[in-house]
């Protein structure tokens, strides 16, 4: 029989807001934060053992990581959104089949991508901008992250799903233990061990290896739903909610890689045209789209650790406990956007020196790419949130367009016309263009989407 929780049981009816998005968004924060640091913490290593050009790298060999998440996240968050609306409809059987679905899907999806990836490594990195000095480290470095794509991915798509069954403490924990674990082996094989790149990505798979197992035997223990065989068995219909409610999240992520593939290119070229030559600008803006994606994962957090309680009380149609947790989220992720933008514009060389004793036109262009690339990054937490918002709620067409407007539609004919009159600078100036368009879009978004849920509200 199926665990009973009703909308009277459940604390996601009942609780305050404010208790239940610091209970939910402070595990999810800590999650993803940790994910976006695995590659950071190698970038800081190899720093300082190997150089920018280990740094350039890792770069290059990024992208693949970041297709690897948004298809996780895709069903991970898809999934989550699926159980949070299905239980707050009163319907636990189909929030099993969906968490059972999307436990098979991501298994399935993970090995194709590593035996496509570790298949092409030569021509993908030569895609997402590979030169010939960066090849051989970006191989090296490379070819083991791409063994480890299952045990990356896995995590990454449960560990929603156990956020919406109430355990994000849980969560947190199978993510936090990885990251330990990655930050203690990267020094060891990297200055005792002198493995260069190929160190620091073990490192970084062994601690994926631990979050997978974690991750994992929590599938038996789920609180809302009990996983039997049959949960696993696919469903098309169900397979395709999934999707489609994870889209968002997909699309935020994998856009990320178009963004990095066009960028690193761009700046290869018209670096190569400047007085930084083409390695600098690519190791440099490489690290500052990674620091930015530390801030996004602490949006994220804050936004997905709002889903499920948004999505349940959506589903239950209790709009204003919907608004309360949309107002918070929104007001939070604005604060920390602030702090950001503050650090970026005004102390960038306090982060730049992070990852590696570099000077001259390396730290000149370091400084220049974080205050125009993120002179923006401020509204990030609005547009950030709202996708996430329009997701639970079950509008994945509308999360959809807002994720694809800042990543392509603002971001890619701003890459292609502004350097052919700006050179390398140029570059770094479609950050500013597709943050501003994008507010605007999202801006107009929610405010129809309140205005619509305070109509249906009346009217129920």
């Amino acid at each position: 029989m199926e665990k009973e929780f009703s909308e009277n049981k459940s604390p996601f009816a009942t609780e305050p807001i404010g208790r239940l998005i610091v209970k939910f968004a402070v595990p999810s924060v800590i999650a993803l934060l940790v994910n976006s640091l695995y590659n950071i913490v190698d970038q800081i290593f190899i720093g300082w053992g190997v150089g920018y050009l280990g740094n350039g790298a890792t770069n290059v060999v990024f992208p693949i990581t970041i297709i690897a998440l948004a298809l996780s996240l895709m069903i991970g968050n898809g999934g989550a959104a699926y159980l949070s609306l299905k239980l707050g409809e009163g319907e636990p059987a189909s929030a099993k089949r969906g968490v059972g679905n999307a436990a098979s899907m991501v298994t399935v999806v993970s090995i194709v991508l590593m035996v496509i990836f570790l298949a092409f490594i030569n021509p993908i990195l030569t895609l997402f901008g590979a030169t010939e000095t960066l090849r051989p480290y970006a191989l090296d470095y490379g070819f083991v992250i791409g063994i480890g794509l299952p045990f990356m991915m896995i995590p990454a798509a449960l560990n929603p799903m156990i956020r919406a069954d109430g355990s994000p403490k849980y969560s947190m924990f199978s993510m936090v233990l990885g990251a330990i674990i990655n930050v203690i082996f990267d020094p060891i094989f990297i200055f005792i061990f002198h493995m260069g790149v190929r160190g620091a990505a073990i490192a970084t798979v062994m601690g994926q290896v631990a979050s997978f197992i974690v991750s994992v035997v929590y599938m038996p223990r789920f609180k809302t739903v009990h996983l039997d065989a049959p949960a696993f068995r696919w469903n098309g219909k169900i397979c395709g909610s999934i999707l489609t409610f994870g889209l968002s999240s997909f699309i935020t992520q994998f856009a990320i890689t178009i963004v990095m593939a066009l960028t690193n290119n761009l700046l290869a070229k018209y670096g190569a045209a400047s007085i930084y030559s083409a390695e600098i600008p690519l190791t440099a803006t490489g690290i500052v789209m990674k620091v930015n994606q530390i801030m996004i994962s602490i949006l994220l957090g804050i936004a997905t650790g709002a889903q499920p309680i948004i999505g349940f009380n959506y589903g239950a149609k209790d709009y204003a406990r919907v608004k309360k947790a949309l107002d918070i989220a929104l007001i939070a992720s604005e604060v920390v956007s602030i702090i950001a933008f503050l650090i970026f514009q005004f102390a960038p060389m306090s982060v730049v020196s992070l990852f590696g004793s570099e000077e001259g036109l390396y730290n000149e262009f370091a400084v220049m790419a974080f205050r125009i690339f993120l002179m923006l990054c401020l509204l990030t937490g609005f547009q950030t949130v709202t996708a996430v918002y329009l997701q639970a709620v079950g509008k994945p067409v509308k999360s959809a367009i807002l994720s694809l407007s800042r990543q392509i539609i603002f971001f890619v004919p701003a890459a292609l016309i502004l350097p052919v009159f700006l050179g390398v600078k140029g570059v770094l100036w479609t950050g500013p263009v597709a943050d501003g368009l994008a507010f605007i879009l999202s801006l107009a978004l929610i405010l129809y989407e309140r205005n619509h849920l305070k109509k249906t509200a009346v009217s129920e």
